[in-house]
């Protein structure tokens, strides 16, 4: 997936109103995503996405533990959101960036993320739109 398919299936997938929302949104979620990942693990993600949206994978040297909530927190504090709806609205694009994550990476590497960030339960809500995906594509290859 090259870079412009990447914004554009973020704006188009979060309802954002501009390229430049869809950019920002990417940003944000993955330099917080970034803080909570092993360097390494991050590395071999960023190498299978477009190399303007990677590097915001690696550009956090140092990992942190915090969980679910600490990660919307992040998204709020850096995004641009009214405060009526913050924590949904960044939920959703947090959902959305992974889902077009999803579709650009490969299966293993989604899981061997999964596994990294994976200390509670919590952190599924961030794979919800993913795990929703692959359930029809498992049912497509069954068919043919």
């Amino acid at each position: 997936m090259d870079y412009n398919t990447f914004i554009g299936e973020v704006q188009n997938r979060g309802q954002l109103s501009s390229r430049e929302d869809a950019v920002q949104t990417t940003r944000i979620t993955l330099e917080a995503l970034s803080q909570r990942i092993e360097p390494g693990g991050a590395e071999n993600i960023a190498a299978l996405l477009p190399d303007e949206v990677g590097h915001h994978l690696s550009k956090i040297d140092t990992v942190e533990s915090f969980e679910w909530d600490e990660f919307i927190d992040r998204i709020v504090e850096k995004g641009d959101y009214s405060p009526e709806d913050e924590r949904g609205d960044a939920v959703h694009h947090a959902r959305v960036v992974m889902d077009v994550v999803g579709d650009a990476v490969t299966v293993g590497a989604m899981e061997d993320l999964r596994d990294q960030i994976s200390s509670t339960g919590e952190w599924n809500e961030l794979f919800v739109l993913v795990d929703q995906e692959e359930k029809p594509v498992d049912e497509e290859q069954r068919t043919e």
